[in-house]
């Protein structure tokens, strides 16, 4: 997989470098602020794109802006954004954007390489995984979630299924059913649970953290 990684930290970034190259990968750019993002996507044509929530200049919010500029004109582009804490707003602009695949770890999740390496690839096949931690405080706001209670017996099962972050092909192995049936039954959980179609395609993760928010458990596929 050709990455671009944007990170500041020199020994984050080279360290991002050699885990990814040793892992196979190619790293087409690492660049230590997004001054010359946009036209790097351009140029070197990353499939995955790994941004720092802050960079320079300020430090505040530089890299979640460049992530969400990416997602809006890439929108088939996927992207990881590393953060040193968990910065719910971000998180909640990130899904809530346009854009398909995602990510949004925090940085000590790195230090589990096999684990790191397999989220590139889920993110880089267009998965979308948020860190458990990132979760727990996106539910801890949210009130129970009563539009659970319109959902047949299947339909639940198959959005817990979903929540794993399995594919409808997947789902419709588990469940021994057609990919036209999960389909069908993904389509009323999304009626269900007042989830409109829109660009962001981020309608299964919503989906996910209303199953997490009423009492499911949270997968690290999510």
């Amino acid at each position: 997989m050709r990455v671009l990684i944007c990170e500041d930290s020199v020994l984050l970034r080279e360290g991002l470098v050699r885990l990814l190259e040793d892992a196979g990968h190619t790293v087409v750019a690492a660049l230590p602020d997004a001054s010359e993002l946009d036209d790097t996507v351009v140029e070197s044509a990353p499939e995955l794109c790994i941004l720092d929530v802050r960079l320079p200049p300020t430090h505040t919010d530089e890299g979640i802006r460049a992530a969400l500029r990416l997602r809006d004109a890439h929108p088939d582009l996927p992207v990881l954004v590393l953060s040193q804490y968990v910065e719910e707003r971000y998180a909640s602009e990130l899904i809530a954007g346009r854009g398909g695949a995602l990510g949004y770890l925090l940085k000590d999740r790195v230090a589990d390489v096999a684990d790191f390496l397999d989220t590139i690839e889920a993110i880089g096949q267009g998965g979308t995984v948020l860190d458990p931690e990132v979760v727990a405080q996106l539910l801890g706001r949210r009130p129970r979630d009563e539009r659970m209670q319109r959902l047949t017996d299947r339909e639940r099962t198959v959005l817990a299924l979903l929540a794993e972050g399995k594919s409808n092909q997947a789902i419709a192995k588990t469940l021994y059913i057609s990919e036209g049936s999960v389909e069908k039954h993904i389509t009323a959980v999304f009626q269900k649970l007042g989830l409109e179609q829109d660009e962001s395609g981020n309608r299964r993760v919503l989906a996910a953290l209303v199953h997490l928010g009423h009492g499911g458990q949270p997968s690290a596929g999510l």
